[in-house]
This record gives structure tokens, sequence and C-alpha cells, in this order.
């Protein structure tokens, strides 16, 4: 057998062998969290606020607050990182400030989530004078998520064909006509996705909520953006780490963290879900 084949082989199975394990921990991670969680899974689990110091009751204000959170990251994130991609990749001249620009969002995107969450309590908490609530911690992970959806919305602009452009400009539209009509139905799957997969991180994003409005225990729903909250991933922190009796609430924490993975699962598929429907609306 010639020798690239078999070094072919033996690549494939090394890669093989990376996806087994890969797959193995997560069915391992999985089945604990399921098998440990799905027996607290009720109705009264999920509609109901926690109560005896958070060893009774559900987590009904940690879902609503999760929902308040990643809602208000969507109305800063979504706009302004789309605007800010179509922007790049489409009006900008790719000169040496245009690159610097580019190269700041991807550092922005590895930037530890607690260093977010410090900025978000001196910029929203203290000099806005905010104060911990749920504004400031959405608005905090709105700015996390901006560089993702940022890279995603101009990576999803880049793989539209410079031809689809240049033929809409020959027939003499408009730079606009011609990003609104050939350039974005293309991008717009590509675009929704990467926005939705960052909107699913954030919702279980822990650090930065901690210091901006996060509430260890609240067994009412806020009433307006300027109260504080609980949430799904903070919620599972102190249950799982920091509650006076963690033996007593372990079956809450494992329910808790089952919510949060299928929340999460629900955003991704969700993103899934669009961006098939939209590529099929696009060939009909």
């Amino acid at each position: 057998m010639n020798k690239k084949y078999v070094e072919q082989n033996i690549g494939f199975g090394a890669l093989g062998l990376c996806v087994v394990v890969v797959a193995l921990t997560l069915v391992v991670i999985l089945w604990d969290i399921i098998s440990k969680g799905s027996g607290v899974i009720s109705w009264a689990f999920l509609t109901r606020p926690p109560s005896n110091g958070m060893t009774e009751g559900g987590i009904f204000p940690a879902i609503v607050g999760t929902f308040l959170v990643t809602l208000i990251t969507a109305v800063l994130a979504v706009p302004l990182g789309m605007g800010c991609a179509i922007y790049l990749n489409e009006y900008a001249h790719d000169n040496r400030m245009t690159r610097l620009i580019r190269m700041s969002i991807r550092n922005l995107s590895g930037v530890p989530s607690i260093v977010y969450g410090l900025f978000g309590v001196v910029l929203f908490v203290q000099l806005m004078r905010i104060g911990t609530c749920v504004l400031a911690a959405g608005l905090t992970l709105g700015l996390m998520t901006l560089p993702w959806t940022i890279t995603a919305s101009e990576e999803a602009l880049k793989n539209v064909p410079q031809s689809f452009r240049d033929g809409a400009l020959a027939l003499g539209a408009t730079k606009w006509q011609t990003i609104r009509t050939n350039v974005l139905p293309y991008a717009v799957p590509g675009m929704l996705t990467g926005t939705i997969l960052g909107l699913a991180r954030a919702a279980g994003e822990t650090a930065p909520i901690l210091f901006t409005g996060a509430a260890f225990f609240l067994p009412f729903l806020p009433r307006s953006l300027f109260d504080q909250f609980m949430a799904l991933p903070y919620h599972l922190y102190i249950m799982a780490t920091q509650h006076h009796d963690i033996q007593a609430v372990r079956p809450i924490a494992y329910g808790t963290a089952l919510v949060l993975i299928v929340l999460v699962f629900s955003m991704n598929l969700f993103a899934v879900i669009i961006r098939y429907r939209l590529r099929r609306l696009r060939r009909e």
C-alpha cells in the first residue's frame, strides 16, 4: 500500500478517535445531568418561585430573569452587530484603520466574560448610575455578544459572491439597493445563525451578571428593568457551590442545569431551523 494512503488512513483514524472521545464525553455528561435532574422537573418546579431558603419550590423567577436579560442582549447586540458588519464589509475601505478595527473585534471575542462583568459594573452601574438591575446585566451581556455578532455577520457577508454585487451595480442599482436585494437575502441565514448562537452563549453566562444585577434569592419577579433578578446560570452556581446545605439542594441544582441545557439547545435548534428555512425560501 502506498505510503500516502497509510498516512491518510492514520490521520482519518486519529480524527475519528477524537470524535468518538468527544461524543462519549458529551453523552456521559448529558446522561449524568438528565438522569439526576429529570426526576425534579415538573410543572410546579417550572412555575413556582423558590421557597424555604431555596430548598423547596421552583425556578420560575430564574427562568423569567434569564429571558429578560437575553431579550435586552438581543436588542443591543443584533442591530448594532449586523449594522457594523454591513458597514465593515460593504462600505469601509480596506486600509490600516479598518484592519485594526477588525483585529480589535476579533480580540474582544476572546476576552474572558469576567472582564466584561467588571467593565459593566464600572460603566453601567457606577458611571451611568443604572444600578445593579436587569438592564445593567442585559447591556453587559450585549457588549460581550457584540464582537461575536459582528464576526459571524461579516463572515456570512463575505461568503456572498462578488458577482452578485457587480451585476446589480452594472444594472444601475445603488449601493444600498445592491446590498438589500442581492447580498442580504443570501447572507441573512448565516448572520442569524451566528447571532442566535452568540445569544445562546450569553444566556448561559454567569460572570457578567454576577456583579451587575443577579440576586441570590428573590421569590418574586422583577417589576421593572431597574430591579434585581434571578437567573438560571447564577442560580445553578449558588445551588452547586454556595448553598448552606448543598447535599439537600443537589437535585434542584441538577434540575436547574437540565432546564438551562434545554434552553440553550432550543436556541441552537432554532438557529438551525431558521437557517434551513431561509435557505429553502431563497432557492424557491
